[in-house]
């Protein structure tokens, strides 16, 4: 079926949300409707392994898809706050209809606007900001802009983090990483691409990051009993990719 420019599809127990043909925006797995199906996804919530619980109390999503990430989040993360904004409406009466997003307005707040119009007018602090957000030919915009990601710095709390889903970007891949490193003064590490080709760039707020190879091995089976995300691979990649110095990831 379709709405407008969005389809939904469903193959092998798996329903898919597109804006074009080629291109999957989202996905659900139908018996597992609130795990992270999409390997990017799992890999945007690798800040879990950078900060040390309780957190995030706060998190924005900068684009909403399938819902994916707001369901995980919603459901894994039960003391989390979440903040959505989302440019097109249909958007979000197809993540409704067809994805299970969940209605709390308590907990999980969309906004029907532009992400980077919202980053400027709005002067609310998050713990965590995830910006995976794209028109229906995959390019970012101006959410791949220095101004943006100065302004997300200027939203995160001391212990924050921002998250950016690089697809799309390849072209202009280290010219995204340069962006968000001018952004935040080098506070920033890209990981390297997941299975999908995605490349998910991590940026901190004032707190550096610190974590020993044993400490992310030791969240990473917590993370795994308490919300079944399996973030292993994760840290294989940085280890196998020389992103850990002496056994530590430091940025």
């Amino acid at each position: 079926m379709s709405s407008n420019s969005i389809d939904i599809s469903e193959q092998a127990g798996v329903r898919y949300l597109h804006f074009s043909a080629e291109w999957i925006q989202g996905a659900m797995r139908i018996q597992r409707p609130n795990a992270l199906e999409l390997a990017y996804t799992r890999e945007m919530m690798a800040g879990l392994l950078l900060r040390d619980s309780p957190w995030p109390r706060d998190v924005l999503l900068v684009g909403l898809g399938a819902g994916s990430l707001a369901k995980f989040i919603y459901h894994k993360l039960p003391e989390t706050r979440i903040t959505v904004v989302e440019i097109d409406p249909q958007v979000e009466i197809v993540a409704r209809l067809h994805f299970k997003l969940p209605d709390d307005p308590l907990r999980l707040r969309v906004i029907i606007g532009d992400g980077a119009r919202y980053m400027l007018n709005d002067d609310q602090a998050f713990d965590y900001i995830l910006v995976d957000g794209f028109d229906k030919d995959g390019r970012a915009g101006v959410l791949d802009t220095e101004p943006f990601y100065q302004a997300c710095r200027a939203r995160l709390t001391a212990r924050g983090l921002l998250s950016v889903n690089l697809l799309g970007r390849s072209r202009g891949f280290v010219a995204s990483k340069d962006r968000i490193a001018a952004a935040f003064d080098d506070r920033a590490l890209v990981f390297p691409s997941c299975d999908s080709g995605n490349a998910i760039a991590f940026a901190r707020g004032d707190e550096p990051i610190d974590v020993t190879l044993d400490e992310l091995m030791s969240r990473s089976e917590i993370i795994r009993d308490e919300t079944g995300l399996n973030l292993t691979a994760t840290i294989h990649r940085l280890r196998d990719e020389g992103c850990l110095a002496r056994n530590r990831l430091l940025f």
